[in-house]
């Protein structure tokens, strides 16, 4: 506990899902928390509130603020960055977690579907590090996590669900694959400057609150479903250890490092990076 003492984490993403379970677990380890999202999901629907992910933290008796911003309008996210460092102080560690998918066969996807995933996924955690790093550099330290994910890699045959499902999730895996290459290259820019740069994907499908589909998987196949605690441990570990260009999955940095897997109040060890998703977990 207290690897992130004194330190402002900005998150991305965080009013639901691993946005805000990284969020959770980076204030348990005592980082002042800055909260991002549009205030509405895809479709216009509600997809959870910055404003109840903010109050979560602060009920377990953390510091949390929110700053609501469209990382698809380059305009609403062009002083994000500054904004953020209102709250609470300059930004030591940025999660890029917010994303955009639009399955469609990669013969089919159009150039607008294209560019709008490309902008949010690869553009926008460009933008927002550029915006981080020039005071990062001045304090000598900083962490930025972009979260990926292994529909950069195209699955093995024979494929585990259809081969429907492994075509189209490549033209999103195609914006993650860039953003893994950038990561690595500003990570060996940078790092002289003390500031660590990597990527993170979870291995399965994240077991998050509300993600009942999810929890269907996990009661046939838990090995194709992982807890969110696992992804947030994860995110503690590379947003405060001397990790340089990294591209992981977050089970296999979990046990490299031998790092328990707590929960996301920290409060409670929960396992190992062996731990299996709780189909049945309410938290």
């Amino acid at each position: 506990m207290g690897s992130c003492d004194g330190r402002v984490a900005f998150i991305t993403g965080a009013s639901r899902g691993i946005g805000k379970a990284i969020a959770r677990r980076l204030s348990a380890e005592g980082a002042s928390v800055v909260l991002s999202a549009s205030r509405m999901g895809a479709h216009g629907k509600l997809q959870g509130t910055l404003e109840q992910a903010v109050s979560v933290i602060q009920a377990a008796g953390g510091k949390a603020a929110a700053v609501a911003a469209d990382l698809s309008d380059p305009a609403a996210r062009a002083d994000l960055i500054q904004r953020a460092g209102e709250c609470f102080g300059p930004v030591d560690i940025l999660v890029n977690n917010a994303a955009a998918a639009t399955m469609k066969l990669p013969s089919q996807c159009s150039t607008e579907e294209r560019s709008r995933m490309y902008d949010l996924n690869l553009n926008a955690p460009i933008d927002l590090a550029q915006q981080a790093i020039p005071a990062m550099k001045a304090r000598g330290a900083g962490w930025i996590l972009n979260i990926t994910s292994a529909s950069a890699i195209q699955p093995a045959l024979p494929y585990r669900d259809s081969k429907l499902a492994a075509w189209v999730i490549g033209p999103y895996g195609a914006t993650k694959a860039a953003l893994d290459r950038y990561t690595e290259a500003l990570a060996h820019e940078v790092a002289e400057h003390g500031i660590f740069v990597n990527a993170m994907a979870p291995v399965s499908i994240v077991l998050t609150q509300g993600a009942d589909y999810v929890r269907d998987i996990a009661r046939e196949n838990p090995d194709m479903a992982e807890p969110v605690e696992m992804m947030a441990e994860a995110a503690v570990e590379l947003c405060s250890g001397r990790h340089v260009g990294r591209v992981v999955f977050s089970r296999n940095i979990v046990h490299e490092v031998g790092r328990q897997v707590r929960s996301l109040d920290g409060t409670t060890v929960l396992g190992d990076a062996f731990l299996e998703a709780d189909p049945e977990a309410t938290a």
